[in-house]
Formats: C-alpha cells, sequence, structure tokens
C-alpha cells in the first residue's frame, strides 16, 4: 500500500508539472498571425492593425517582447502592448519566443528568435503597411534583454548572421530590462554558460545604439537598478539619446505594485515617441 501510494504521489506531481505547461498560442483574438520563422522551429508573431489600416501605408510599428526570465511566457503577456499600440495608429506586434519552459531552450535561442522576429517585420514592412525605418522595439525583463539585441548588429553566439535585423530599430522601450549577464556582475550568468559575457548587451553596446527609453524600479529585488544606471551612463558616455525614468521604491513588477505606473509609464512614452517625431492618435 505504501509503495502504491507513493506511485500515486508521483505521478499526481508529474501531472502538475505537465499541466503548469502553457500552451502556444497559435493565434490571438483580434491580430493576424504570421510565421517568422518556418519548419522545425517555427515561430509566430501576432499583429494588431489600427483603425483605418490599408494596404500601402507605412505607419510606425511596436514589436514588444514578454518577459519571463527566458524561462516562462506566451506572446499572450504583450498583445496588452501591441494593442495599445494599434490605439495610437501604429502597428502593434507581439512576437514569440523560445523559453525553455515550453521549448527546452537557453537563452541564446530566445535571443536569435528576437532578432529573426524584427529581421522578419523589416523584410515583410511593405506588406504590413510598415515603414522599416520608424519600428520602435520593446520588452520587459527577460524580453528586454532580447530588445537589447535586436539594437546591436554583431551576431552574438546562437544567433545566425543570415537572421539578422537589416537595421537597427529606430528606440528601444525598456521595462525592468536585463541588460548585464556577465560572469562578474550579471543576473543569472551560468544560464549563458561560457556565453555569458558574450551575451551581456552591457557588454557589447556599439557605439551607436537606438534611443532607448528605461524604466526600473530602484526596489528591483529581481533584476539590480544598478544595471538600469549603468547601461544608462554607457549610452550616454557614448553620445546616445537614452533616458532613465526611475520608480521609487519600485520593484521588478512596479506596475502591479504601483498600478498608476501604467498610465504614467505610457504617458513618458508618448512625449518619448513625439521626440523621435512619431504622432500618435488618441490613447484609447
Amino acid at each position: 500500500m505504501k509503495r502504491l501510494l507513493v506511485l500515486l504521489s508521483a505521478c499526481t506531481c508529474l501531472a502538475l508539472a505537465s499541466a503548469q505547461v502553457p500552451e502556444t498560442p497559435k493565434s490571438l483574438p483580434g491580430a493576424a498571425t504570421f510565421a517568422y520563422r518556418e519548419g522545425e522551429n517555427e515561430m509566430l508573431l501576432h499583429v494588431f492593425k489600427p483603425q483605418g489600416w490599408k494596404v500601402g501605408d507605412r505607419r510606425p510599428a511596436l514589436i514588444f517582447f514578454f518577459g519571463g526570465g527566458w524561462t516562462r511566457g506566451t506572446p499572450e503577456k504583450s498583445a496588452s502592448w501591441a494593442k495599445w499600440a494599434a490605439s495610437l495608429g501604429f502597428m502593434g506586434i507581439a512576437p514569440d519566443y523560445r523559453t525553455n519552459e515550453r521549448f527546452k531552450t537557453t537563452p541564446l535561442e530566445s535571443v536569435a528568435d528576437g532578432r529573426a522576429a524584427l529581421r522578419w517585420v523589416q523584410a515583410n514592412a511593405a506588406e504590413l503597411g510598415i515603414d522599416p525605418a520608424k519600428i520602435i522595439v520593446g520588452g520587459s525583463s527577460a524580453g528586454g534583454h532580447v530588445a537589447l539585441w535586436t539594437g546591436i548588429t554583431a551576431t552574438p553566439p546562437g544567433s545566425s548572421p543570415a537572421e539578422a535585423p537589416l537595421q537597427k530599430p529606430l528606440a528601444l522601450i525598456l521595462y525592468s530590462a536585463v541588460s548585464d549577464t556577465s560572469q562578474l556582475s550579471g543576473y543569472t550568468p551560468r544560464r549563458f554558460g561560457d556565453h555569458a559575457t558574450a551575451l551581456s548587451p552591457l557588454h557589447q553596446l556599439e557605439e551607436k545604439m537606438p534611443a532607448i527609453l528605461a524604466f526600473h524600479g530602484d526596489a528591483d529585488p529581481t533584476v539590480p537598478y544598478s544595471q538600469a544606471v549603468a547601461l544608462h551612463e554607457k549610452l550616454k558616455a557614448t553620445g546616445n539619446k537614452a533616458e532613465l525614468i526611475t520608480v521609487p521604491g519600485g520593484n521588478h513588477g512596479f506596475t502591479s505594485q504601483f498600478p498608476e505606473w501604467k498610465d504614467k509609464g505610457r504617458e513618458h512614452i508618448r512625449r518619448f515617441l513625439g521626440e523621435l517625431n512619431l504622432t500618435t492618435g488618441k490613447n484609447r
């Protein structure tokens, strides 16, 4: 009987573990879905069109990568960003990328997918009604790390030059982003094996980077605020347009901790977009 109970308990644990792995969404309500990579490693992205969109448009676009420590998450988490972008008259895009929970992969594959997703959008900009020179890329936490790698020309370990972005994004929007994964000072460098510093955006920044608007809580216990400060200082030192918005007392998920920061953050983004000469409609 004791052995039977142990076996039943083990089976229950396995079932629960299996049930916790989310399914990869094949579509999102209100979005057109495309495969930016086909074949064995097929990956999808979901496009939300603004009201009045028509063939031949050359609209700005926001691509936003979900967070989850390169381990969990799906584009359902970034769909709200894509929908908000569409409400501004932008094309809003929520890409999927490989994570450990669903694909048993490492952060290297996450970065490779982010770069491939941007390249696909750029290559298909005419059909999507997008101006390829007006693409903004954003991300939260590990998604911010993925976003940063779309703004670096050099091909990192685990990525293919054939899938490199055709040009850098116009700008990046980062929420609680991981910007340092180096062995000495980085966030969870063990996940990167021998490539921790090679995959650390802070250590691989180029002289000319996209304009960057970053948000970070100064009490973040997950990704230290010091990472955001170091990134900001290095960008400014090389003459790049960079702004760091500090959330006093904010933790890693500060928009849940302080709900008012959802609207505050988006107002900062609207201002930032205006400074880039990207006009927006009413925020619905």
